[in-house]
C-alpha cells in the first residue's frame, strides 16, 4: 500500500484507521473521504474529498485524481439500523461495495472491505464457529455480508482485484462512538461506567458474543493488506476474533476498575434477535495460519484502557 483511499472515513472504524494509516505511509498517501466533513482529526489532518459511494463516477474521479493503489470500503449501513431500514440498507451497503469494486478494478488498485459475524445466522454452528461453515441469515446486514464475500471474491476470480476481507465481531472503541450495531453494548457500558456508575442493557444476560479491541482490528487489517497474496485462500471472509463475553462478564471486569459499578436490563427485541441468531464464539484458525493473525488485548486489559482513556476524554475521575 502506498496511496490509500477510504470510504466511510469518519464512521466508527474509519476514524481510527485513517489516523493510523496516516502515521504508518504518511500524511498525504492516505485520503480519507465520506458522506459531510466534520471536525474530526481524520477529516481535518490529510486530504479529504465528499464521497457518496452510491455515485459510481465521482468514486472513480478521486480515485484517479489521487493516484490511489488501494480502496478500502468502509461505508456501510450497520446491523440494527438496517433492519430498520432494510431497502435503503441494500442500497448502500451492495451498491456501494459495488462501486467501490468497480472503482478498485477500474484503476487496478488492492481493495479491502470489512465482513462481519453477522453473515452466519442460527443455524451456524454456535461455539467455534469454524471458516467455512453454514451461512444463512437471517437480518438484511447478513445478507448483505454473505453476498459481499462472494461479490469481492467474484472480482478477484473474474477481474483479477487483489481483494481482502475479515469478518468482524463486535469493535470496541473510545475514540467514535458507534453508529446503530448490535454490539454496540459493548461500547455504552463502558461510558456509562465512568459518567454515572451504572447501565442499562438492552442484551440480555447469557448472550455471548465475539468482540475486539479496535487496536488489534486496525493491526489485523494491516497484516492482512500486506500479507503475502499467494499464502490467502480464504481472502474475503476470514474469522477474527479476540474474545468472547456477556453482558455479566463485562460488567464483573468493569468492577475489578469500579467496584460499585451496576447493571440492569431493558432488553431490546428486536437487537436480541439479531444478537441470538450470531455465534458465541468463532474459530480464529485459518486468520492465524495464511497471515499470522493476532491480538493483544483481552477483557481486562482492555477493559482497564477504555476507563484510563474515557476518563482522560471525557474529563472525569473515577472513584475504584
Amino acid at each position: 500500500m502506498k496511496k490509500i483511499l477510504i470510504t466511510g472515513a469518519l464512521g466508527q472504524i474509519g476514524s481510527e484507521l485513517t489516523m493510523k494509516l496516516r502515521d504508518i505511509y504518511g500524511t498525504d498517501n492516505v485520503i480519507a473521504t465520506d458522506i459531510k466533513k466534520n471536525d474530526s482529526e481524520a477529516a481535518q489532518s490529510g486530504p479529504f474529498e465528499i464521497v457518496d459511494v452510491t455515485d459510481l463516477n465521482s468514486m472513480v474521479e478521486i480515485a484517479k485524481k489521487y493516484k490511489v493503489d488501494t480502496v478500502m470500503h468502509l461505508a456501510a449501513l450497520l446491523s440494527a439500523t438496517a433492519e430498520a431500514k432494510p431497502v435503503f440498507a441494500w442500497n448502500l451497503n451492495m451498491g456501494g461495495l459495488m462501486n467501490a469494486l468497480e472503482t478498485a478494478r477500474e484503476v487496478n488498485a488492492q481493495f479491502f472491505t470489512p465482513s462481519s459475524i453477522g453473515a452466519f445466522g442460527p443455524t451456524t454452528p454456535k461455539d467455534d464457529t469454524p471458516q467455512d461453515t453454514i451461512m444463512r441469515p437471517t437480518t438484511m446486514y447478513g445478507v448483505n455480508k454473505v453476498a459481499g464475500e462472494l461479490l469481492s471474491d467474484y472480482y478477484f476470480h473474474k477481474f483479477g482485484v487483489d481483494t481482502r476481507g475479515l469478518r468482524f465481531p463486535g469493535l470496541i472503541s473510545y475514540v467514535a462512538l458507534p453508529g446503530g450495531g448490535t454490539t454496540d453494548y459493548a461500547v455504552e457500558i463502558y461510558y456509562e461506567a465512568v459518567k454515572n456508575g451504572k447501565y442499562t442493557s438492552y442484551i440480555d444476560k447469557g448472550t455471548y458474543m465475539d468482540m475486539m479491541y479496535m487496536p488489534d482490528a486496525l493491526n489485523a487489517i494491516i497484516d492482512l493488506m500486506e500479507a503475502d497474496a499467494s499464502k490467502l485462500i480464504h481472502r474475503n471472509s476470514f474469522n477474527v476474533s479476540s474474545m468472547s463475553f456477556d453482558p455479566e462478564e463485562i460488567a464483573a471486569s468493569i468492577r475489578k476498575y469500579i467496584p460499585g459499578f451496576k447493571i440492569a436490563y431493558k432488553v431490546d427485541p428486536a437487537r436480541q434477535k439479531i444478537a441470538d441468531s450470531w455465534p458465541n464464539s468463532i474459530d480464529s484458525t485459518a486468520a492465524k495460519a495464511e497471515w499470522g493473525f493476532k491480538f493483544d488485548y483481552n477483557l481486562d486489559k482492555m477493559t482497564k484502557d477504555m476507563l484510563d482513556k474515557l476518563q482522560q476524554k471525557l474529563q472525569m475521575k473515577i472513584s475504584s
